[in-house]
């Protein structure tokens, strides 16, 4: 793993061991950081309205998992364990000792697993439409019969039926060009990288039994109209992590970021304001 000096702007290259990584870094040296994580299929693309909201008083830094956008896929086997440890080498590459978490969805998986195994590193964590179970039997077997899918029916059928479950009703008239990014961002993705993901995503371990050892503010975020991560999951996780906050985002479905992006910065801009992590 080869340290970097601070390079600013979008697209960058992070050498990592046996991988490199894409992202972008934007905001003043000595503020506090923010790594923002994507979900599945996207990129580090779906938070550019975040990066420009928060780019004036945060180092904002959003990145490539491996295999997506462009980012290396590497040789190991996909896993939420993979995917942090890459989080951590990235994190030591560009010398960031400690960060604010805000992941959506898989990203959320792998910031919840990531405060779990390093606490030392972050000290807050953004949770947006993502759970702490496991997969259920039938949710591994839906997902294994989605690999099968794809090989058989291509990438871009994927693309649109995984559209109808990401953006909420409302959104396919108001928020076309964001459908579009979406739709443009999957079908960019990898028939490997699919598949090995989707075999991550059904091979992980639940979280929820660690939630109440959390230690660090949390502000989790959910859209109203959420079909894969719907609200009555963020409330439970609210419960059980002490002192977390919920926001509900209306007009939201699971990708509340880009859905409601105006609401959603407010939020995010309030909860680090007020931990002063800015």
């Amino acid at each position: 793993m080869n340290l970097i000096k601070r390079k600013t702007g979008n697209d960058l290259r992070a050498d990592l061991k046996h991988l490199t990584v894409s992202y972008n870094d934007n905001g003043p040296e000595d503020a506090g950081v923010i790594i923002f994580i994507h979900g599945f299929p996207l990129n580090k693309s779906m938070w550019n309205k975040q990066v420009e909201a928060f780019k004036d008083t945060c180092r904002v830094i959003a990145y490539d998992i491996r295999g997506h956008g462009d980012s290396d896929e590497g040789k190991e086997d996909f896993s939420i364990e993979l995917f942090v440890n890459d989080l951590i080498a990235f994190m030591d590459a560009l010398e960031i000792t400690k960060a604010a978490l805000c992941g959506l969805s898989m990203g959320g998986y792998i910031a919840l697993n990531a405060v779990e195994n390093y606490p030392e590193r972050f000290d807050a964590l953004i949770l947006c439409d993502t759970q702490c179970t496991e997969d259920s039997i039938e949710a591994k077997e839906k997902r294994l019969a989605t690999i099968e899918s794809i090989k058989k029916d291509g990438v871009e059928k994927y693309a649109d039926a995984s559209l109808k479950k990401l953006f909420a009703p409302i959104s396919f008239a108001g928020k076309k060009v964001e459908v579009a990014a979406v739709r443009e961002m999957i079908i960019n993705t990898s028939e490997k990288t699919l598949s090995n993901t989707l075999l991550a995503l059904a091979g992980r371990k639940e979280s929820c039994s660690k939630l109440s050892e959390i230690k660090i503010p949390v502000l989790i975020l959910v859209g109203k109209e959420d079909q894969i991560t719907p609200p009555e999951v963020s409330r439970m996780m609210n419960n059980e992590i002490p002192d977390a906050e919920l926001y509900i985002l209306e007009h939201a479905g699971h990708l509340s970021n880009m859905e409601s992006p105006f609401e959603f910065n407010k939020q995010v801009k309030i909860f680090i304001t007020v931990n002063k992590l800015i």
